[in-house]
């Protein structure tokens, strides 16, 4: 379909979900859907592996595990300083753009600093990971920089490196149905020594581009409340300039953006119920959250503590949520369901349920 001058919510809406394999599930390997998604939002262990799930055909745990634990893909905080599962070379070009985004996250823990400078214990704390023997977990860090420091607080030092250091969160933590404290080693050390693939105004752009791909049409809003960078808006509209980005009109009269050439898809294409992971970005990210969710009903999901639920669409909006409580999946209606509703929901449940009772390997 030929994109037009306007877009209706229907077809926002299908167009994103259609992109995010949430109509029908893909047989492609893990990497080349989390590539397609930009990453999956991990703050949750477990959530990745339900985000792919509900976008793959018989997902199986293990392959994750397997690019995981073969350094593939890692663990790490990158946008708006969320940790994400991300291909490590995009993850290493992205960190690098991002810097100062994490960099100002830090800013109210340097404060408790009395003398020492963040950039000195970046340092100190990125020479004490590299040089442990194995990958280190927090306490460890903060016991090696209070030797340096002993009159810092620990706490904040070991945040500041946090924060300015490229570190990547190690298996076996997120791992399928695996747990434990978590560890960390720097990222060039974890996936090998290399340069940015991309820098500068080149990397911004690249990242739009990457976004719109996956969840677009967007807004300039959506995307930097998806990446935690500002002032993209003259930089979207030179990209419609030079032809790389299409604009039209969306249904509440914004300007949204699309990579030239994408088509859209047909507003009444028909869409199973979908159980999606806890902090799924198609819910989750703010900006443009308005195609798949109202407001009324996503506010019903927050929480005091800021954990998510996951998500479940039906006729691809958010009418539900979902928890695995052992074998059995709760559900929670936002709305009412119909009860041919509530009946495809017991069945998407039970691929939920013997996902989760699957052993990975």
């Amino acid at each position: 379909m030929t994109v037009t001058d306007t877009i209706s919510l229907e077809q926002w809406n299908r167009t994103v979900l259609q992109r995010q394999h949430l109509i029908d599930r893909v047989d492609e390997d893990a990497i080349e859907v989390i590539d397609r998604c930009v990453g999956l939002q991990a703050q949750d262990p477990q959530a990745v592996f339900y985000a792919l799930a509900s976008r793959i055909v018989d997902f199986d745990p293990a392959d994750l595990d397997d690019l995981l634990t073969s350094r593939e893909v890692v663990r790490m905080a990158l946008l708006r300083g969320t940790l994400f599962v991300m291909d490590g070379l995009d993850a290493r070009w992205m960190r690098a753009l991002l810097a100062p985004v994490l960099a100002a996250g830090t800013r109210s823990h340097a404060r408790h600093l009395a003398a020492a400078q963040p950039d000195e214990v970046a340092e100190i704390g990125a020479r004490i990971v590299t040089d442990a023997a194995e990958p280190i977990t927090v306490a460890a860090l903060r016991k090696g920089l209070a030797r340096h420091w002993p009159d810092e607080p620990p706490t904040a030092m070991a945040a500041v490196v946090r924060g300015l250091v490229p570190l990547v969160q190690t298996p076996p933590r997120g791992l399928w149905r695996r747990s434990g404290t978590p560890r960390y080693a720097l990222l060039d050390d974890w996936i090998g020594p290399g340069d940015p693939a991309v820098t500068g105004d080149d990397a911004v752009r690249d990242l739009i581009k990457m976004y719109l791909r996956g969840y677009g049409p967007a807004s300039v809003s959506g995307v930097q409340a998806w990446s935690g960078l500002t002032g993209l808006g003259p930089i979207m509209a030179d990209m419609e300039a030079d032809w790389e980005l299409t604009a039209m009109t969306g249904p509440q009269g914004q300007t949204l953006y699309d990579l030239d050439g994408l088509g859209l898809a047909d507003p009444g294409s028909s869409v199973p119920v979908r159980f999606i992971a806890p902090y799924d970005t198609v819910v989750h990210a703010a900006g443009d959250r308005v195609r798949v969710a109202d407001p009324e009903v996503y506010a019903r999901t927050v929480t005091r503590n800021g954990i998510s639920p996951g998500f479940v669409l039906v006729d691809g909006r958010l009418a539900a949520t979902w928890q695995l409580d052992g074998t059995e999946v709760r559900l929670r209606e936002l709305r009412d369901l119909t009860p041919s509703e509530r009946r495809e929901c017991e069945r998407e449940a039970g691929a939920l349920t013997r996902l989760g009772a699957a052993t990975a390997g």
